[in-house]
């Protein structure tokens, strides 16, 4: 039997808010669900082992994509499924799965979906199902949240005319075992999902379910290199940039000349001389639509 629990974000909407999420389940069957909120996605992990603990078999995630990174550290590696309420700014794994934020359809996809293995990677030690990375990626993930209840997505529009002129990194990347890359680079990009906010494609071969990770590094070193960069990536072809290398691999360890901020699905971690990444294939059970398809 199916033991639901909500462990929500109490700071983020979606629809109608936690109100209709309580009546929407309740129509649907489970009138007393397991629930818990937390004001900081920080304190989700404790909730998520408590519902577990308390019996629940799925649980359903309010929130945005750092809270379902949060949630994630802890479903990995277990039987308990994973239902996302996408109610963030980007939502990025979610719009990636083909889940609406549309509070409904969501709870449908969640009660009703079909479950589905995903791959998830680890970045020193921490659990990432969209993308994780160094560089511009981390100083856009940096965004403070007052900018991000005030502006929104535009939030990330001065973080990345920021990044822009960011000064380039030395780092050298090695790709199972083997040697990548190494110089200089304005941002390092891993991803288990292709596509940015806005549905843009930046791993046009990526899957979740493929046992794989893409890595990408951008060398543009003016904001006239990153605007062609840019173009690439709004043509959907990034890998034709000159500016931009590519790559897939299971096993990833990155080494910077110094220590440097990173990020995982959106949330901002302290800075480091050196990442581990790995791959961990069919980890995670997530709830999606039908017609969610592996590559």
């Amino acid at each position: 039997m199916t033991e639901i629990a909500v462990v929500a974000h109490s700071g983020k909407t979606l629809g109608g808010g936690l109100e209709e999420l309580r009546a929407t389940l309740a129509a649907r069957g489970h009138r007393k669900p397991i629930w818990y909120e937390v004001p900081k996605s920080k304190k989700a992990p404790d909730a998520v082992r408590k519902a577990i603990k308390d019996g629940a078999t799925r649980v359903f995630v309010w929130g945005g994509d750092g809270m379902v990174q949060r949630c994630i550290d802890v479903l990995a590696g277990s039987e308990t499924e994973l239902a996302i309420l996408p109610a963030g700014t980007g939502n990025l794994l979610a719009s990636s799965l083909g889940i609406p934020t549309d509070l409904a359809k969501a709870v449908a996809i969640g009660l009703e979906g079909i479950r589905r293995r995903l791959d998830v990677g680890v970045m020193n030690g921490e659990h990432f199902a969209a993308m994780a990375g160094a560089g511009f990626d981390a100083v856009i993930a940096d965004t403070k949240g007052k900018a991000k209840k005030r502006l929104g997505r535009l939030a990330y529009v001065g973080s990345g005319v920021k990044g822009m002129f960011a000064r380039r990194l030395w780092m050298s990347v090695r790709l199972d075992d083997a040697t990548w890359f190494e110089g200089k680079a304005s941002c390092l990009l891993i991803g288990n999902i292709g596509t940015i906010t806005g549905g843009i494609p930046v791993f046009t071969d990526a899957s979740p379910f493929d046992g794989r990770l893409d890595v990408g590094v951008v060398t543009a070193r003016s904001a006239f290199q990153w605007l062609r960069v840019f173009s690439r990536v709004a043509q959907g072809r990034p890998d034709r940039s000159p500016l931009v290398d590519i790559a897939q691999a299971t096993k990833i360890v990155v080494e910077f000349e110094r220590k440097q901020s990173y990020e995982l699905d959106g949330g901002s971690r302290a800075a480091v001389k050196r990442l581990y990444v790995h791959v961990e294939a069919g980890a995670l059970n997530v709830c999606v639509p039908g017609a969610v398809e592996s590559a």
